[in-house]
């Protein structure tokens, strides 16, 4: 087995480790929290997107529960956490397949089982391509997706959770603080959508037709059950609930997530004249993701800074797509790359010392030191997974052509991949009256927040 993983029997001999039923059945729930949370992206995603995307869009996050599952039990499990080979990744036989793991084994020092560690952090990986998807909307093929999924799990995520949290991957070893996916998940995946969408280029229209929301409502459900199933993703990131860091992880969550929708709310406010509920859902996302790295390390007060600062932040690079020409859909890259990196930083300025480690911030007399670890950490994982990213995306495109044709992408991708619509109104309404077009009051808001030159808005303040 590899180094730090205990028997029981081992456990009750040297250290007094045993096996914890309240922290197990704790982080068993937790990962139900953290799977919900990929269902609620696929709402979030789906929502955004016009009516004829919106089947794709839910699929392109289900799918990865089927994918990621089945190749985190043969092997991803084994690359991510086994034995350190070198500092890049990890391997150890009696994980392939989870097939020689004992039900008394427990993980490392912690009072948890190999099994439940294992699936803890399968919902991560399951996640994680799944951010990816929101940057490719309504312009790839399903089947290019899967694989795509399938590769870049095994290539780029698999090592770079090992880098993150493996014992002895090189961001570990280094003191990179990464509570819970800031640059494993967030920059992970928002640098990948980067590296594919050089590939796969923009939407046929972009800047130039709307392409509003379909669902605003879906929008705001799938924000909520991600935001729900957040304290899971946080606060059972510790393993367990005897020092109370789980605690301030759950707190600190809350606070960042509130004060990161109100920045977004206030900046919308200021630069484009309305509090939208796009911008109080996107809002809410951005600081659950810039929390997510540092809410073991920073106290409320922080987590509120944290939070505000992302909050504003991620509002303000969202636009950035149509001033450099990028079509990232639904804003992945000004959301959850920009809101990773920020939070990875901003432990380097308000870690406390206090909570999950010793490490200190600059504003907590720190110095530097912490926050050229994090900037360490932040580019290595970036420029590892744009640049394979896009290796990736260029050889399933010329393998199988990553983007479905023309005319499919008019028609809508839903019917050309899916054989489905999201919606049947054939039956609805009372008469011909009732299906007729209505045009739109001229006061309408668009939803649409591109804030480029093409793309002028015209809202109620």
């Amino acid at each position: 087995m590899p180094p730090g993983i205990l028997t029981l029997a081992d456990g009750l001999a040297a250290d007094k480790v045993t096996l914890s039923p309240a922290n197990t059945g704790f982080l068993l729930i937790c990962s139900a929290l953290v799977m919900v949370m990929t269902p609620g992206l696929a709402f979030f995603y789906g929502g955004m997107v016009r009516v004829k995307s919106v089947l794709n869009m839910l699929m392109m996050s289900f799918i990865s529960l089927g994918i990621v599952t089945v190749l985190w039990v043969l092997y991803g499990f084994g690359l991510a956490f086994g034995s350190d080979r070198g500092g890049v990744i990890g391997w150890d036989g009696d994980f392939a397949g989870l097939s020689g793991i004992g039900l008394t084994e427990l993980w490392g020092s912690t009072t948890v089982p190999v099994y439940v560690f294992a699936v803890f952090q399968l919902m991560f990986a399951v996640i994680t391509p799944a951010l990816i998807s929101g940057a490719l909307a309504d312009r790839v093929k399903f089947t290019a997706w899967t694989l795509f999924t399938a590769l870049w799990v095994t290539v780029v995520y698999f090592p770079v959770a090992h880098w993150v949290w493996g014992e002895g991957g090189w961001l570990f070893k280094l003191g990179v603080i990464d509570f819970a996916g800031g640059t494993a998940v967030h920059i992970n995946a928002g640098a990948a959508a980067l590296g594919v969408l050089l590939v796969v280029g923009k939407r046929i229209g972009f800047k130039k037709d709307p392409m509003r929301p379909h669902s605003l409502p879906l929008v705001m459900l799938g924000a909520g059950l991600l935001w729900f199933g957040w304290f899971g993703f946080n606060a059972g990131s510790w393993l367990g609930n005897d020092d109370g860091v789980g605690a301030v992880a759950f707190v600190n969550t809350q606070v960042a997530t509130a004060a990161a929708m109100l920045g977004w709310l206030a900046y919308e406010k200021l630069r484009h004249g309305a509090f939208t509920t796009l911008g109080a859902a996107s809002g809410a996302v951005a600081g659950l993701v810039a929390i997510t790295p540092a809410c073991g390390a920073v106290s409320p007060l922080g987590a509120l800074a944290v939070g505000a600062i992302a909050g504003v932040l991620c509002a303000m690079a969202v636009g950035l797509k149509y001033r450099f020409g990028y079509d990232d859909s639904l804003d992945v890259i000004g959301v959850h790359l920009v809101g990773g990196i920020a939070g990875s930083l901003l432990v380097g300025l308000f870690a406390t010392g206090g909570v999950q480690s010793k490490a200190k911030g600059l504003f907590y007399g720190g110095g530097l030191e912490q926050l050229g670890k994090q900037a360490v950490g932040v580019l290595g994982v970036l420029l590892y997974s744009l640049v394979v990213s896009y290796l990736l995306a260029k050889a399933v495109d010329r393998v199988m052509g990553f983007r479905i044709a023309e005319d499919e992408e008019i028609t809508g991708v839903d019917q050309a991949a899916h054989a489905e619509t999201a919606y049947d109104f054939t039956g609805a309404g009372g008469g011909v009256l009732a299906r007729k077009a209505v045009p739109a009051p001229a006061h309408t808001q668009s939803t649409d927040r591109g804030t480029g030159p093409d793309t002028a808005k015209k809202v109620d303040a």
